[in-house]
Formats: C-alpha cells, structure tokens, sequence
C-alpha cells in the first residue's frame, strides 16, 4: 500500500515531464474512464482535462496529436497480461535479459516487477506525449540521445524532492536513502498504484457468473448469449480479460499523425507490423480488454467511433461502415495549425487499398434488436467500484 501511494502521488504529478507541465493523469483521467474522452489525446503542451483540453499557444504549443487513442488502464495489473501498446512492443520476454523485449531493448534497466511497470516509462520518454520538444529540457535532449538517458534526470529530480525521496525509503526495501532512488522504484510506484486503483471484477457480469443470476437484465443476458454465440465476439474478446492479448486487423477509418516509423514517407498507421517488420502483422492491433468499456469512448486504436453502437456495427460490416463514416465522427480537439493533415491518409488511394486488404473480420447479420443487446452487455461490464476507487483524485488536481 506504501508503494502505491507513492505512485498514486507521481500519477497525478506533473513532475515526471520534461516540461513539468503534464502528468500521467492528463491523457488517463478517472472521469473519463481512465482515458481522456478524444480520439487523438491532446499531450504535453496542451492545457486542461478531457475533450475540453486545448493545444496551448505560443511557443509552448503542441506540435502534433499523441497518434493513437489513449486507452484505459482498468485490470492492467493482471498477471495474465503479457504484451502492451496498441502494437504491442513492449512484451514480457528474456530476449535482452531483463525480462522485456522493449523499444529500450538492453537498456530498459533491470528489477522492473512487472509489465505494468516497464510500460509506466515509456511515456516519459514520448516527445508528444510527456517528454517535451526539442531543445526545450534536459529530457527531450537526453532521450533524443538514448531513450533511456532521460531517466535518471527524472529519478534524480524526484528522489530530491522532500515529498518523495522520504517515502520510497520507507515504502521500499531496496532503498536505504533517498539517493537509492531509481526509475526502477518509479515505475514499480506507478504499477503498484495503477493495479490497486483500477481494478474490476465486480460488474454485473462477474456477479452472473458467481452464480447470480438475477445480476443481468434480460436485454443483457440476450447480449451475453450473443456476444459468446452468433455474433462471435468472444473469439478475440475471450478469457477472464475479455482480451486474446493478439492482433486483429479491423479496418478502422485511419486519420491523424498515425505512429508512423522512420521511413514512413506518410502520416500512417501500420501497426504491429512497425514493430515485428513482418507483412501480415500489417494494420493489425491488440484485441483490447472490455472492463468498463462503456466508461472509455471514444473506440478503436485511433478512437474512430464516439459509440459503442458505431464500433459494433463496425465490426459486423467494416467495408460499410468505412463507407459512411466522415471526419466529423472522430473526436478531435480543433487544432488549426494540425487540421491540414488530420484527415489526409483518407485520400491516399494506394494507402486504402493496402488497409483494404488487412481484414479479419466478416460481415454478419444482426438486427437492430440484436445490436442493442450487444450494446446492453458492453453496460454490463461495468463494475460497481468503478467510479469509488481507492485513492481517487487528489484534490490539488482537480480544475
């Protein structure tokens, strides 16, 4: 509980961004189901919370869009767990000998416990997303260097802070004074605090399979009958994560800056592929885990439907629904000086042929009924605790 309240602190502080101006908590907030209620989040620059943050102004403003959704953080301390990201480059491994195979490869550090806390540094590391621009802090110059050379500049600056460097002593038994103090312990913190904090096992459908069978309504129950029958969805969507923890390609409607590699000669999203380097990992991405979906809109790795009704009827029809979806669907924060890239993959013929032929989903026949039930199990998947957590908010975050 020591360690998690320290990560619970170092969430919501803003003191592990290069700039000191954005926090954990800025693109994974409470109230917004631990994500941040946009398509494309709105990262280090911008200014306030959720769908009303703003891209900031003068020199300090953001240069691009974070490239993908920001997902919810709710059972990412399950031991079941062993991948992270949207591509799924950070996984548990023994390829470089600290138990990850990792963008740091040999140089994410050694004592790390978990997944969670491996995942919990690369953010710090991420220009658009907490790092900073260049030239702007020591972090963005020093990650630009090696990505792992940011962090002890962030080690050093919270392990002299006199909120901090006192508690990891007492919260960790391999600190014996505040100069101890490491990422390691951090993101070990933040893991502790993250996994305690959110979450869930006890929505109406962990309560129906305890053995209450008055948990679900019956438009519910119909929903869960289709979910794990006719429509299918448990085929990916399976296991007590309600996630295969695979790659799925599903043909969402791309726009945004895209997590383009080096080479890319274009704002585009190919997935797991930019991290395997193989061909049919192209446009695919991690099936995500449905607790508390219905708190996480908006869906899909770049958040492409505000609803759960839009990302069901995708996935029943994409070549449909690819046809009628339209810009004014995503759930972007106007940026003007960005807005001329924002939807220009969509007119890339060649790039829409080639997402075209990446789909691992066949059309299926619902009514309408059908699709409401579905939409009405999503709801069932909501836990009680969701919203009274542990630790919650601290005060001095709240606006």
């Amino acid at each position: 509980m020591k360690q998690a309240a320290i990560g619970h602190q170092l969430f919501y502080d803003t003191i592990l961004s290069g700039n000191r101006n954005t926090a954990c908590a800025h693109c994974h907030h409470p109230d917004f189901g631990t994500s941040d209620g946009l398509s494309l989040g709105i990262g280090e620059g911008g200014v306030g919370l959720g769908p009303d943050r703003t891209p900031g102004d003068g020199d300090s403003r953001i240069r691009k869009r974070v490239p993908r959704n920001s997902p919810g953080l709710w059972n990412l301390g399950a031991r079941e767990i062993d991948v992270m990201f949207h591509d799924g480059r950070l996984s548990r491994s023994d390829l470089y000998g600290n138990g990850f195979n990792s963008p740091a490869e040999e140089y994410l550090p050694q004592g790390l416990n978990s997944v969670l806390a491996a995942q919990a540094l690369f953010p710090l590391t991420a220009q658009f997303e907490m790092a900073g621009n260049t030239g702007e802090n020591e972090i963005i110059g020093a990650v630009q260097d090696r990505i792992d050379r940011g962090w002890p500049i962030l080690a050093k600056r919270v392990r002299t802070d006199p909120r901090y460097g006192p508690a990891f002593v007492e919260a960790f038994d391999t600190v014996d004074a505040p100069i101890d103090v490491s990422i390691v312990e951090i993101g070990n913190a933040l893991a502790a605090f993250m996994a305690l904090e959110w979450r869930s096992t006890d929505s109406p459908f962990d309560r129906f399979l305890a053995g209450d069978g008055g948990a679900l309504s019956p438009g519910q129950r119909a929903g869960m009958d289709l979910f794990y029958g006719k429509a299918a969805c448990a085929t990916c969507h399976s296991g007590p994560l309600l996630s295969d923890q695979k790659f799925h390609a599903l043909g969402l409607p791309p726009f945004g800056p895209g997590r383009t590699r080096r080479f890319d000669p274009y704002a585009r999203d190919v997935g797991r592929m930019a991290e395997t380097d193989r061909i049919e990992d192209a446009y695919r991405f991690r099936t995500p885990m449905l607790r508390n979906v219905a708190l996480t809109a908006p869906y899909g790795h770049n958040g492409a439907f505000a609803t759960l009704d839009g990302i069901i009827r995708h996935h029943l029809d994409a070549e449909a629904s690819l046809a009628s979806w339209t810009p004014d669907m995503a759930k972007l924060t106007p940026v003007a000086w960005l807005a001329g890239g924002d939807f220009v993959i969509l007119q890339d013929r060649l790039e829409m042929d080639r997402q075209s032929l990446a789909r691992d989903l066949a059309p299926q026949a619902l009514s309408e009924e059908e699709i409401a039930h579905l939409v009405d199990f999503m709801h069932a998947l909501t836990g009680e605790m969701a919203t009274r957590t542990t630790f919650g908010i601290p005060e001095w975050f709240r606006p």
